[in-house]
């Protein structure tokens, strides 16, 4: 054997101990990636001992600062009588919705606008100048149209869903690379097949980016409708309960549940995105 295929051998790259170093590394990342991050859990229980802090300590009157566990008793007793349940039934049906209309409107509208090139042309600009219209500017508009009642709400939250679902889609077809569309006119594929087999699979990531956007901004206009449209069961209508009768325990329980449930929104977009992103990537 020569030297110089002895000190290859014998070099640190071929060494036990150099091929072990990738799977320890890929274990260590795994291990961390399943090891749960208590910091957000912590910087909860900072925020929580600044509010008990705040509250026991006099640092606000209490007429504007709840105890916390006024906050919890308030939510036993509105589950007791079952009306929070009822309230928070009430939104998520509007949410839910809004945003299935708003979002199927923006998947076909985007798909018709990335796949002809005309109608991009015609209706694009159009679609851009609705994009840019402040969300709340509606609120007038279709309270005249729909009523301030169930179908104004509903409208309201289509209208906010529709706006990131339409933009992400069109943008994600429109650009499905050249080749792949050569390659569908190749094989003769109808302009269903092609938008099913190729253009939908090809723009995902975006599509789903835009769905994401559809879900967060269709909960802040299930908070705004409530809010500034005709009070009606609801957590919107709590909080005006809560605001105009002064029962700040009431005002606070539904400004938390408001947050959890947006915050569960996106939880669960974010891990479906990360899902669809491993899946495209393979």
């Amino acid at each position: 054997m020569s030297i110089d295929a002895t000190a290859r051998s014998d070099s640190p790259a071929d060494s036990p101990a150099a091929s072990l170093a990738p799977s320890r590394r890929a274990t260590a990342r795994r291990y961390g990636a399943l090891r749960p991050d208590w910091r957000p859990l912590a910087s909860f229980g900072a925020l929580l001992a600044l509010w008990f802090a705040a509250h026991h300590l006099g640092w606000i009157a209490a007429k504007y600062l709840p105890s916390p566990l006024a906050v919890v008793e308030r939510l036993m007793s509105e589950i007791r009588t079952g009306t929070i349940l009822d309230d928070l039934q009430e939104t998520l049906r509007r949410n839910l919705s809004g945003l299935a209309i708003g979002a199927a409107a923006g998947l076909a509208l985007g798909a018709l606008l990335g796949i002809s090139t005309l109608v991009g042309r015609i209706v694009g600009p159009t679609v851009l100048a609705q994009r840019q219209t402040a969300l709340f500017a509606w609120v007038p508009l279709l309270a005249m149209w729909f009523g301030g009642g169930d179908t104004g709400k509903i409208a309201f939250i289509a209208v906010a869903a529709f706006q990131p679902v339409v933009i992400g889609t069109w943008r994600g077809i429109s650009l499905v690379p050249a080749t792949y569309r050569e390659l569908s006119d190749v094989l003769l594929l109808s302009r269903w097949n092609y938008i099913r087999l190729v253009a939908v699979p090809s723009a995902l990531p975006m599509i789903f980016t835009g769905l994401h956007g559809a879900l967060i901004y269709a909960w802040l206009a299930t908070v705004g409708s409530e809010l500034f449209l005709n009070i009606s069961p609801g957590l919107g209508g709590r909080l005006n309960q809560g605001s105009q009768l002064f029962e700040i325990d009431l005002l606070f329980l539904a400004i938390l549940l408001f947050g959890l449930i947006g915050l569960g929104y996106n939880t669960l977009a974010e891990r479906a995105e990360a899902l669809l992103v491993r899946w495209n990537s393979r």
